[in-house]
């Protein structure tokens, strides 16, 4: 019996949504082919039964496809469009309130909770002047959470990968701003505070912890950021009649 199932073309076109459901699958079982068989199912949009139906060459092909196009670098989009409404990225990052903030750290950890981070920094626009742009004011709601599930995966991404990049830029500056301030020699003033109230008893020490760990939370960007892809194996045919016929993996989810 023939399938006919519809491909994406790009992660343009893969609601966020379906990218949380397949992780969820992906981090739940060691089983690489049902993974493969999840994966068309949720982002072709058809039932798992009509999946076991599909040649294998077939699957193998679709699913060199689907590792292929999320490997793509996402071009960064200021603004997009859903339901009829326009949302724009925060203007400008270096002047996000401390809520935001700590928002969006939180939830851009996880993918569960990704459409929350969306939320914060894409909001909608409630005023225009040709390239610029004024955001509806953060309130900490949940008013978009759900809205933001049906976003493409293309401006998901790129939008963490933008904003961890630039909290990394951040970060190294900080730390080599402070790099620079150990280097320095103290000023005369500075060894009279020094040596009146032992300030500086320990030639940094406190400064070398600082650069330590502003390093290691952007080598942690660095790693969250290449985990925005995904990987999976091809089907074997040694294996496909098993997994074929293996009516537990084949159950409705």
């Amino acid at each position: 019996m023939k399938v006919e199932i519809t491909v994406p073309e790009s992660i343009a076109e893969i609601p966020l949504l379906n990218y949380q459901k397949f992780l969820k699958v992906q981090q739940n079982s060691d089983d690489q082919e049902f993974v493969a068989q999840k994966m068309i199912e949720i982002f072709c949009g058809i039932q798992l039964k009509d999946v076991a139906k599909i040649k294998l060459s077939t699957m193998n092909e679709l699913v060199e496809h689907f590792n292929k196009i999320f490997s793509v670098k996402p071009k960064f989009y200021q603004t997009f469009k859903l339901k009829d409404m326009e949302f724009g990225f925060i203007p400008n990052l270096e002047e996000i309130s401390w809520g935001e903030y700590i928002d969006l750290e939180h939830n851009l950890n996880e993918w569960d909770n990704f459409h929350k981070a969306m939320a914060v920094m894409y909001r909608p626009i409630i005023k225009r002047q040709k390239d610029k742009y004024e955001i509806a004011p953060y309130t900490a709601t949940d008013e978009y959470f759900e809205l933001m599930k049906y976003m493409p995966m293309e401006i998901a991404i790129s939008s963490r990968v933008f904003f961890w990049n630039l909290g990394a830029e951040l970060l190294n500056s900080t730390a080599d701003y402070l790099e620079t301030l150990k280097s320095r020699k103290p000023t005369r003033s500075q060894r009279r505070i020094s040596q009146s109230e032992g300030s500086l008893p320990n030639n940094g020490d406190g400064t070398n912890l600082s650069m330590q760990s502003l390093r290691e939370i952007s080598q942690d960007m660095k790693r969250l950021q290449d985990t925005d892809y995904i990987n999976v194996s091809h089907i074997l045919p040694s294996k496909s009649k098993k997994t074929k016929l293996n009516k537990e993996n084949l159950t409705e989810n």
